[in-house]
């Protein structure tokens, strides 16, 4: 990839968003993390991004008020397989003729590849969720009201009155930032008021949380993780977690990246 291209896509990725990482970026873009490095001091020097230790941060925010959920072009690219394997296990908790509740993120937009043949009611804030399944699935989808955020997918209100009211599932399926005794926890209120409007409409609760979701961290709380029914994770969670959510007495399903099959832990 050209230098011009993916100093393009650092800026673009930026966009809407406080920080990125070298990682993030790497990924992003497919390039070795010493070539990112280069391209944020080239661009820092041109005054185009601020560089700050581990990565960038924008110069100023083109949107204001926008919320401060991860970027879904990046968090796409970070776990990839075992998000695939989560969302798989998730989409064969739904029947068909469901009403579901999916909200937005990158674990859970990987349900739309398994629900291809389904027949659902899909209530979502996630514009990608809600594009992806009016072409390649016979599910209805209903949207609620609300801005769309491009960088993070989300269809977003500070009002109570966004339509969500009306629409009743069996079970909600949910992405987070964050997994601990505290709770469950995202990075921006404005998020979290969705989420909470959506959770409020669902008989049952299911988080979809690859691994790494249980090292992270954020002040913001969600809900309870009590509130939940299932959490579904990936083979690279800790005992030490996953005896966390048992002992909240949340049944937890393992995906497994290879072979297909779900299981407990004993």
């Amino acid at each position: 990839m050209h230098e011009r291209e993916r100093q393009r896509m650092i800026l673009s990725a930026l966009k809407g968003r406080s920080v990125g990482t070298v990682q993030e970026f790497a990924a992003l873009t497919g390039a070795s993390e010493a070539t990112i490095r280069r391209d944020i001091q080239a661009l820092s020097a041109a005054r185009r991004l601020r560089k700050v230790r581990g990565g960038a941060e924008a110069m100023s925010s083109s949107v204001p008020g926008l919320p401060g959920g991860s970027d879904l072009a990046l968090a796409r690219t970070v776990n990839v397989a075992e998000k695939r394997a989560i969302a798989r296990e998730a989409a064969r908790l739904c029947e068909d003729d469901d009403a579901a509740i999916i909200n937005g993120g990158s674990t859970t937009f990987q349900m739309v590849h398994f629900l291809t043949d389904a027949s659902l009611q899909v209530m979502t804030n996630s514009f990608p969720i809600a594009e992806h399944l009016m072409q390649h699935s016979r599910c209805t989808v209903l949207l609620p009201a609300g801005a769309v955020y491009r960088a993070q997918g989300l269809i977003l209100s500070p009002f109570e009155a966004d339509g969500t009211a009306h629409f009743r599932a069996r079970r909600m399926f949910m992405g987070v930032q964050s997994v601990s005794a505290l709770g469950l926890a995202e990075t921006d209120p404005l998020i979290i008021q969705s989420e909470q409007r959506l959770m409020r409409q669902a008989d049952e609760l299911v988080i979809l949380a690859d691994h790494s979701k249980f090292g992270n961290r954020s002040s913001l709380l969600l809900a309870p993780l009590e509130r939940a029914q299932i959490l579904v994770t990936d083979e690279a969670v800790s005992d030490k977690d996953a005896a966390m959510v048992e002992a909240a007495g949340v049944q937890l399903v393992v995906a497994r990246v290879e072979g297909g099959m779900n299981g407990q832990r004993a």
